[in-house]
């Protein structure tokens, strides 16, 4: 059986057991502070589908994807969650899949949904990871991004404290637990600062983190530079050729949607957003050149104009 027959009959089984992506459904797992209950994507690879929605109080914050690998010698995290209490229910999912310790969280970026849940872990003791550029991100607005989740979360940070990692890197970080070969990947601008992705090259599935996305549209933040993310992509995160992707946000996938969603939608933003430039025209207007194309991803109603406004700024000056 060929690996991408393979892929199409696991998405179609798992299918059967859970709900599509949509940031309608306000929570998929009613006995869990987590949106979903983990998934096997792949012999041993488990993830927790976050929301495609904001994050609110009914999902938690659980809007992005929170994975582990049952490596065989103890359980690798990938994102320590928006939250003390999100941390702790992964865990009890994790306790329930497998005996194994957790023996290390990653943290794919410094947002709060990637590491606010560090206070639970560091109550475990486990060794936390992230790139250098995330540690600074933590520490410098760390506290912000807690209050911020105080505020739609309200009793349900009780016990969340800002926890930066207890180890960083600077380009790769790859090492060998059980039966897998890791290796933790900054592979140049992306999203945010300190984005990686976790790579399992025996497996050929990348836990893509915001280098990613394909059910809901990505944000550009005011230090995104679409640019860079897209040499990212061309010179370094395509290169992979995964099989597999979990990404920051959504449903399991393949290459092909993620670059049609990711990829794709940068070049077309920035062909919009250029010949508006080229035109004379001006910031109020690019607000509103046509993104049409993406309406069908959750979350173009709260994005699609800040990104264009974001681009446009942009390369106003490139």
């Amino acid at each position: 059986m060929s690996k991408s027959y393979a892929f199409a009959t696991a998405c179609i089984s798992g299918l059967a057991s859970i709900a599509l992506a949509d940031e309608d459904i306000s929570d998929q797992y009613p006995g869990s502070p987590l949106y979903s209950k983990p998934v096997e994507v792949i012999p041993h690879v488990w993830s927790a589908i976050g929301a495609t929605a904001p994050p609110t109080y009914e999902n938690t914050g659980h809007n992005n994807n929170l994975s582990f690998i049952v490596t065989g010698d103890g359980v690798v995290v990938v994102n320590g969650g928006a939250a003390h209490i999100l941390a702790e229910a992964l865990h009890a999912e994790i306790k329930a899949v497998t005996d194994q310790p957790v023996k290390l969280v990653i943290n794919e970026n410094g947002q709060g949904h990637a590491m606010l849940g560090n206070s639970y872990w560091a109550e475990q003791g486990v060794p936390i990871l992230a790139h250098e550029d995330a540690a600074h991100e933590i520490a410098e607005y760390g506290p912000q991004i807690l209050e911020g989740m105080k505020r739609y979360n309200h009793d349900k940070a009780a016990g969340t404290s800002v926890v930066g990692p207890t180890e960083t890197f600077s380009d790769t970080h790859i090492f060998e637990m059980g039966e897998f070969r890791i290796e933790v990947l900054h592979l140049g601008p992306a999203h945010s600062p300190g984005d990686i992705s976790v790579w399992l090259p025996e497996q050929s599935l990348v836990i893509a983190g915001d280098m990613a996305f394909h059910e809901r549209m990505l944000p550009i933040f005011e230090d995104t530079m679409t640019a860079d993310w897209l040499e990212t992509w061309e010179t370094a995160f395509e290169p992979l050729k995964a099989t597999y992707v979990i990404p920051g946000h959504g449903h399991p996938t393949n290459m092909d949607q993620v670059r049609r969603y990711t990829r794709d939608y940068l070049v077309y933003l920035r062909e919009k957003v250029g010949a508006h430039l080229d035109a004379g025209g001006d910031l109020a207007d690019a607000y509103y050149v046509d993104q049409s194309p993406y309406a069908n991803l959750d979350t173009f109603e709260e994005l699609a104009t800040k990104n264009a406004g974001r681009v446009y700024e942009q390369m106003e000056f490139e």
